[in-house]
């Protein structure tokens, strides 16, 4: 209790509403796809929350860095084209055989020597290419739902003034009351229910294996680890990825025949609790990453309270909570990227392609902005040696 602070409490809970009410549509979307029915979509909220929670509230406090869990989101996405070709039951076996790569992976230590050849500016540059779609849509919601943009900025400024510290409180409370008293937010149909968890019994295909596992391993790491371990390297936590892709791979292993799919160190929400808006305080920022285990394992039990209240909740609302908590991080990594001038360029490339949404070859912007960044970096770190 000596480490606590309210700030750090809040940025955990918010880390959770963004990923629920964010990567959590794309579970539904996949659902739809397998045609599940609302008690299995239930038990895979209780897994990827329960598998989320556990290990970032053990790795924060072991650590005591904030370790910000989750399930991968881009693994979701693969399952929306896979089913309902794919088996429900396949999907749990990938999800085995994916978990026991990446265990394997992390406790070899060859991830550890990947992430000491990313230069910082590079780093910084792709995460705040990640983070600059969610700046954005903080104005594009003036739109849509403009009182409530609006209304939720103007605090927002204000409060940075007068108090900072509490100001993404107050956005979330003005956010609400305006959605409520609008009537943007209908919460009729929100009732307190617990989750049921259901066992799936796996099986293994050639099939799921190379069209699903595989591919679930590459985006894992390539779209959650790696940005995530660079947060953390950026926010001045020298952390090793060998606990945490251990611990993160005995969580998945361990929720995968409840319908749990990959759990993974997260990345946008991270920089929720990793900068000063969670604590001035590096050292006490760890209680952010236990206070988002701890909302994650309620959120899990009450998994089917969640679906209901964040269908609820205007989109925009969200959106705009999103963009301002982590205008912050932007700011940093945005400085980040351009202090170094002897390698500006190279960083400033990793931004635009990152930020620019790119999808080739079934991977991300993230990875392809961290390599056509490093590609630039080793080019032109070098200056050409002068004429005689």
């Amino acid at each position: 209790m000596r480490g606590w602070s309210l700030s750090a409490v809040l940025a955990g809970f918010l880390a959770v509403v963004i990923s629920y009410s964010g990567p959590l549509v794309i579970f539904f979307q996949a659902a739809s796809a397998a045609h599940a029915s609302q008690a299995m979509m239930s038990s895979w909220i209780w897994a990827i929350s329960l598998g989320a929670g556990l290990s970032g509230l053990w790795l924060s406090w072991r650590l005591k860095t904030p370790i910000i869990t989750a399930w991968s989101a881009p693994g979701t996405a693969l399952l929306v084209t896979l089913f309902p070709a794919m088996s429900i039951n396949e999907a749990v076996g990938a999800y085995i055989t994916a978990a026991a790569a990446i265990l394997l992976i992390g406790l070899s230590g060859s991830f550890d020597k990947l992430l000491r050849h990313i230069p910082k500016g590079v780093a910084a540059g792709m995460m705040a290419g990640i983070l600059f779609q969610f700046g954005v849509n903080t104005f594009k919601s003036i739109a849509t739902l403009p009182v409530l943009a609006v209304g939720m900025v103007v605090s927002y400024i204000v409060c940075k003034k007068f108090v900072p510290r509490y100001a993404v409180v107050v956005v979330m409370l003005t956010g609400a009351a305006i959605a409520w008293t609008t009537g943007a937010a209908d919460l009729g149909g929100v009732r307190i229910a617990a989750a049921a968890p259901q066992w799936i019994t796996p099986e293994w295909s050639w099939r799921s294996t190379f069209s699903f596992a595989l591919p679930l391993v590459l985006v894992s790491l390539s779209g959650q680890f790696l940005p995530g371990m660079a947060i953390l390297k950026l926010s001045g936590y020298h952390t090793s990825a060998k606990p945490i892709m251990g611990a993160t791979g005995i969580a998945s292993l361990a929720v995968a025949c409840f319908g749990g799919i990959t759990i993974v160190i997260a990345s946008i929400t991270a920089a929720l609790c990793t900068g000063r808006d969670a604590h001035e305080d590096p050292a006490r920022r760890y209680v952010a990453g236990m206070a988002n285990g701890v909302f994650y394992i309620i959120g899990g039990t009450l998994a089917a309270t969640i679906v209901a209240l964040f269908a609820s909740l205007p989109k925009e609302l969200v959106a705009v909570l999103a963009g301002l908590a982590l205008l912050g991080a932007i700011t940093s990594n945005l400085m980040g990227a351009v202090e170094d001038e002897q390698h500006r360029e190279a960083s400033v490339i990793t931004f635009l392609a990152t930020a620019s949404g790119m999808s080739f070859l079934g991977l991300g912007s993230a990875f392809w902005g961290i390599l056509i960044g490093l590609f630039a970096y080793f080019v032109l770190k070098r200056k050409p040696a002068a004429m005689n």
